[in-house]
């Protein structure tokens, strides 16, 4: 049985899923109902410093849908919390006391100076907490202020406050990337100089998420106007795995423990995170839209694919794609793959013909109602091939899929055993069996068919 206990920067939870620091984990109510669900830790709301109250507006939230599914991106405006400081810090306390073994990190922000943070580093140390979490990511409001990521877009600024951290705490020190940087790298070493314990990344990615054309405005809209906010969910999780593996390859940030954060949605997003070196998969929009009771599938899913895989830890597997990620010049521009084409899938919707003919290099033919994939270059011609994928109703290329009718199921990854969720005509929810068939020939060298 696979062993799902977690450890990342002395931080210990039952498992690495974790609610990330957000409206989910911004009060007491919120993270004992995620706890009995099985969460394994949480990063608490965002607290700053006594003061004026901070003061959300109305409304805040706004999402990017695609081809009917939702939600494939989420913006937000919100601040960080606007309930008292005490109040949150007492609840602090007595849910890390009823629930010692779980992951208690709590997220700060606050003015850019050392007084401010040793000030607010003692009154949470006091909670007994697992580890603090230097918000440097949030990109609206707060960063207009000089916090946020107009802290995290300075690495001297970094590495400036996480020593004043580490000199004023005994707590681990995890230190929250901004994405929106030409080269992660740069923060993430001021990090690994400033003394943290970790990082976590990404932050939300500032966005525009669209424009209501009758009002002007972009969304989402407050009194007739809107603002720029910070972008999440599944849309974003590319941006994430990219800028998680750069700091893991990164030989100046070799061994700093990742916290990964972006669009994880389930067990495979939060494998793919830890196979590029994340220790925890910090998990937020999903958890919005679809509630705490996700992890239950994300901490069964992990658990039958490590059972499968042989691994028996969560480090067996930590960081093992991160060999395989490498600069596009030490690619091997000798290594050839086509399709496959099974005409018995096929379902003629012509969708490879068009993407291939319109927009690449013509390499897929029709012939007496089949289609045909032929492999064009300077190794022998043209090279036709057995016929490939048939297509997900209304979805992408190179699938097929066998409808079953079945109660509503959330995609949880790649794979003909895998349930996914599609909504068919009249918004019949259906399952479909997806498998992808790829066959390589061998025109470099003996390579032998393999499942994508």
């Amino acid at each position: 049985m696979a062993d799902l206990r977690c450890e990342i920067a002395g931080v210990k939870s039952p498992n690495p899923f974790w609610l990330a620091s957000a409206p989910p984990t911004d009060k007491e109510y919120n993270v004992v109902r995620a706890f009995q669900q099985g969460w394994g830790g949480v990063v608490w709301k965002t607290l700053g410093e006594d003061g004026p109250p901070v003061v959300n507006v109305s409304s805040r939230y706004g999402a990017v849908h695609y081809r009917g599914q939702k939600i494939h991106g989420f913006n937000n405006i919100e601040l960080i919390t606007d309930r008292p400081l005490e109040v949150n810090l007492q609840e602090i306390k007595r849910v890390k006391k009823d629930w010692p073994d779980r992951a208690m990190v709590v997220s700060l922000m606050v003015p850019c100076t050392e007084e401010s943070w040793k000030s607010i580093l003692a009154r949470v140390e006091w909670t007994e907490c697992d580890a603090v979490e230097l918000n440097f990511g949030c990109p609206h409001g707060m960063s207009e202020r000089g916090m946020g990521s107009a802290v995290g877009q300075v690495p001297e600024y970094i590495e400036m406050v996480a020593r004043w951290c580490k000199q004023h705490t005994r707590m681990p020190v995890f230190v929250k990337l901004t994405p929106n940087v030409t080269n992660i790298l740069s923060p993430a070493r001021a990090a690994v100089k400033g003394g943290a314990d970790a990082v976590s990344l990404i932050n939300t990615i500032n966005s525009i998420t669209a424009v209501d054309l009758d009002l002007m405005a972009p969304e989402p809209i407050v009194h007739g106007k809107g603002a720029h906010g910070g972008y999440c969910g599944p849309a974003v999780k590319p941006i994430a795995l990219c800028m998680v593996a750069e700091i893991a390859r990164d030989p100046e940030c070799r061994g700093m423990p990742i916290s990964g954060i972006g669009g994880i949605e389930t067990w495979r997003d939060a494998a793919e995170f830890m196979a590029l070196g994340a220790g925890s998969a910090q998990v937020c929009t999903a958890a919005m839209h679809y509630g705490f009771k996700i992890v239950k599938d994300m901490i069964s899913g992990l658990e039958t694919w490590m059972d499968e895989k042989g691994y028996r830890t969560l480090d067996d597997f930590r960081g093992l794609a991160v060999r395989n990620y490498t600069d596009w010049s030490k690619l091997d521009m000798n290594y050839k793959i086509v399709a496959d084409i099974n005409q018995d899938l096929c379902i003629k919707c012509g969708r490879c013909h068009i993407a291939c003919e319109d927009t690449s290099h013509q390499a897929i033919t029709s012939a007496e109602g089949q289609w045909q994939a032929a492999l064009r270059g300077d190794r022998g011609g043209v090279r036709r091939l057995q016929p490939v994928h048939a297509c997900l109703p209304g979805g992408g290329l190179h699938h097929h899929a066998r409808d079953r009718p079945r109660p509503a199921l959330r995609h949880l990854g790649r794979g003909s055993a895998e349930p996914a969720e599609y909504v068919a005509g009249g918004g019949v929810v259906r399952r479909y069996e997806i498998a992808w068939c790829w066959k390589e020939p061998a025109l470099h060298s003996p390579r032998s068919t393999h499942a994508r």
